[in-house]
């Protein structure tokens, strides 16, 4: 079984009920690279080939009804994305956690996981009905669990909570679909190609998603968005919303690094016949090292004030304090209502009510000397300077 780009886009606008409008074509060149790499190199089992069928003609049908949400209310395309609040940083950093308590304060805009699985409407946006996309991404949530019972231990998923704008990339099909599936040529065809239409199409979601918020009587200001992503294009993320502002999340990469192969690995488990954890664990390693470096270099050339560092352990021992600082470098105020409703949040989600990670580091092809070796520079600023 083989995925063919033509029969997903006549499946998509056959489910659309005959739409054509997909919108910005350049997204056609990422998705012929995808396909030919899950065909040509991701081993997929014949789960994975329904599974992965199905997920990108849900984004292609999702294109499809969004284009034809454009046309029919134009309106939309006068929603303003101003400078959004972006937390970037290596996945197990807490910018999950971050993002989750910010979301807390009903001046931003959060970006909750059912509207990035979901963003097009089922019902007339503000009819006052039940969402039921709501209940289908429960649902969803629920059976990958079920599935595979070690991903909720590694990322608390929740389809009612804040969660990372990486999916709606996925329309674009520049995004992180190397999580899926075991595909090196479509990650080297990521770094060597220009992601600004994917952004670009990410910014008109927002819009699109931002309207429908405010369809339901939600008024807030900026947003908080969160995708580790972000640091494999962080040039294009500043291009294409020049009034960002990035608080960076930071932990030492030989705590990170081992937790992200396991991730991964669990990730290729649901697609792959036969997935290998130490290819999962060095192809993210090299990922996640080439990011940082690039944002590092990024980060020396830009404006000052643009960015804000958080580390890991003062996020978990003292959040307010961290929630204090951000605010400060953001200029705005920390009203005690605000701070009591992400008390209340810190409460109710401690990571105690977790099951635990565990894992071993040679299990994923992984070693202490070359995670120093591959982060050495990210270490030295960030870490060993943060510590001594």
């Amino acid at each position: 079984m083989t995925l063919d780009m033509n029969t997903l886009l006549a499946e998509a606008s056959r489910r659309a009920g005959g739409l054509t409008d997909f919108g910005d074509e350049r997204f056609r060149p990422a998705l012929t690279a995808l396909l030919k790499a899950l065909n040509e190199e991701g081993a997929l089992s014949e789960l994975g080939v329904q599974l992965m069928g199905e997920h990108i003609s849900r984004l292609l049908h999702n294109r499809l009804l969004m284009e034809d949400y454009y046309a029919r209310h134009p309106e939309i395309e006068a929603e303003e994305i101003g400078g959004p609040i972006v937390i970037i940083g290596l996945p197990r950093t807490g910018t999950t956690l971050l993002q989750r308590i910010l979301s807390c304060d009903p001046r931003f805009y959060p970006m909750l996981w059912w509207e990035t699985r979901f963003p097009v409407p089922l019902a007339a946006p503000g009819s006052g009905a039940a969402d039921p996309r709501i209940e289908l991404a429960k649902a969803e949530v629920k059976m990958m669990v079920d599935a595979n019972p070690t991903l909720l231990s590694i990322h608390p998923f929740d389809a009612m909570a804040a969660d990372e704008e990486g999916i709606l990339l996925e329309h674009s099909f520049q995004s992180f679909f190397d999580a899926y599936a075991d595909i090196p040529s479509y990650t080297q065809w990521l770094w060597d190609h220009d992601q600004t239409p994917a952004y670009e199409y990410l910014k008109r979601m927002l819009k699109f998603v931002q309207w429908q918020k405010r369809q339901r009587g939600e008024a807030a200001g900026d947003w908080v968005l969160k995708a580790p992503h972000h640091l494999r294009q962080i040039d294009v993320l500043f291009k294409v919303f020049p009034g960002t502002r990035v608080i960076q999340t930071h932990r030492d990469p030989l705590q990170t690094i081992p937790s992200i192969a396991s991730f991964t690995d669990n990730l290729w488990k649901l697609y792959m016949a036969n997935p290998d954890p130490a290819r999962a664990g060095r192809q993210w390693s090299a990922i996640w090292a080439r990011g940082t470096r690039e944002t590092m270099c990024y980060r020396d050339q830009c404006e000052p004030g643009r960015f804000l560092d958080i580390w890991f352990a003062d996020t978990l021992t003292r959040p307010l304090d961290v929630v204090r600082t951000i605010y400060d470098f953001l200029g705005v105020s920390f009203p005690t209502d605000t701070k009591d409703k992400m008390q209340a949040f810190l409460d109710a989600n401690s990571r105690e009510k977790r099951p635990l990670h565990e894992y071993a580091i040679e299990h994923f092809g992984l070693s202490e000397a070359q995670i120093k070796q591959d982060f050495a520079e990210y270490r030295e600023r960030y870490i060993l300077s943060h510590t001594s």
